[in-house]
């Protein structure tokens, strides 16, 4: 039998230990996690906040007692203050102040990631927050429940300072948005597609202030405004929504780090350390669009790494497929989805890219309820491989991102797409499909 310790239980924590006790449950396994709740869907924080789910109780999909029942040991609201590598012990403190010890015989590191705070004057008076933890939806909630609350900045405009942005909005309330850049999700768009989502926030009345310095937040006690390098803004609460660094608290002196802090792992998930794993946005994914080690902090690869570490873990030799970065939004009914690089994260990473891409209707223009489709393939101009795709639509055309996922994954080139079999109905495409238009147009 082995002893497992997991620590942190959370997406990826959820899914090695289901994974442990589903199909390995001749082993022990001791899970320290210091929140109240386990499972929470943080990707579903915006629309709770904003009032298109009634509850948030179908963003939980575990919990202590269902890990219980599956004969985990369970201890929540514990903090791992540190653990003995050589020794192989782990040691906590309960909420009550107790003490707490466990040998391992593996280890795997499930500690998350943190909001990223700037050092900005008055980022520490109330009514300053970032939104991670289903307490800290609940706080908001509370927030913008206060009839004193009018105006709200979001600071940050990558996926979730959007998503706020938007669910402030549909509360009733201004939303005013910060960002350093000209404009939104630069990260993972080219600018043919942020302009559109630039404009979907400002037509449903989100107040932008991009390419602006946050340099203070100014307020007596209260926040009260945000001061940059353009002016004042009054405000009644303020989201940072910067981003997210790994959790490396633990065993950051012991074990390999990557360039932002995260553990680095191999395709096991397995650190510098034999027999201890880290999953998660603590860890290092393989990035199949750079063919190297790189940090994407999405719930979809925390599963995936957890589920990995657990069969090594249990002594199933399984190697991770490596992950595109797959990842979509929906504003107001605007859709967005991409996969690998955009153009300029292929040029940082040392690609010369090209790039095809094409608009078309979705359907034929003789059929109602129909809407425009904009794609963008991204390649690299000497090997011709796919280094990434973008997408973006009022149609619900996302199923199409998983199949450029699965290309840039089996290292394709744009040639191969250029007479793929697609199938034509009217109800769902054009014969002439933009995907095999964009390819062909491909120089």
């Amino acid at each position: 039998m082995t002893k497992i310790v997991l620590v942190g239980a959370n997406h990826a924590g959820t899914a090695a230990a289901n994974t442990i006790l589903d199909q390995y449950p001749g082993n022990e396994l001791v899970i320290f996690d210091r929140n109240s709740n386990i499972s929470y869907l943080g990707c579903g924080t915006a629309l709770w906040i904003g009032g298109q789910i009634d509850s948030p109780d179908g963003l939980f999909y575990s919990s202590k007692e269902k890990l219980q029942a599956k004969k985990a040991t369970v201890y929540m609201e514990t903090e791992v203050t540190r653990i003995d590598f050589a020794a192989r012990m782990v040691y906590g403190r309960a909420k009550d102040g107790k003490e707490l010890t466990e040998t391992y015989d593996k280890l795997i590191l499930a500690n998350g990631s943190l909001p990223i705070v700037p050092p900005i004057p008055g980022a520490d008076l109330a009514g300053v927050q970032s939104v991670k933890l289903y307490q800290d939806a609940q706080k908001l909630n509370a927030v913008l429940d206060s009839p004193g609350v009018q105006a709200v900045a979001v600071i940050g405009a990558g996926y979730i300072g959007v998503e706020l942005a938007e669910a402030i909005k549909r509360r009733g309330k201004k939303a005013v948005m910060f960002e350093l850049f000209e404009t939104c999700l630069s990260n993972y768009y080219d600018p043919w597609f942020t302009a559109d989502m630039d404009k979907v926030l400002a037509d449903n009345g989100v107040e932008l202030h991009f390419g602006e310095k946050v340099l203070s937040l100014e307020g007596a006690q209260k926040v009260e405004a945000v001061v940059t390098d353009k002016g004042r803004c009054p405000v009644d609460g303020v989201i940072m929504s910067i981003g997210f660094r790994p959790n490396n608290s633990l065993g950051k002196d012991d074990l390999k780090l990557f360039a932002n802090g995260a553990y680095q792992v191999n395709t096991r998930q397995e650190t510098s350390l034999p027999g201890v794993y880290a999953i998660g946005d603590c860890a290092t994914v393989l990035n199949n669009a750079t063919e190297q080690p790189g940090y994407i902090a999405l719930a979809t690869n925390a599963v995936r790494s957890g589920i990995v570490a657990a069969h090594n873990a249990c002594g199933t030799p399984l190697d991770s497929a490596g992950v595109q970065g797959s990842n979509g939004i929906s504003i107001f009914g605007y859709n967005m989805v991409s996969t690998g690089l955009n153009l300029a994260a292929a040029a940082k990473a040392g690609y010369t890219p090209a790039y095809t891409e094409y608009e078309d209707l979705q359907k034929p223009a003789f059929m109602k309820d129909n809407h425009p489709v904009k794609l963008r393939i991204v390649y690299d101009s000497k090997t011709r491989r796919l280094l990434g795709a973008q997408m973006a639509s009022w149609e619900n055309m996302s199923m199409g991102i998983h199949m450029f996922s699965l290309a840039i994954a089996e290292k394709l080139t744009v040639d191969k797409l250029k007479l793929l079999d697609i199938f034509f109905l009217p109800h769902f495409n054009q014969p002439y499909n933009y995907i095999t238009m964009a390819a062909l147009g491909a120089k």
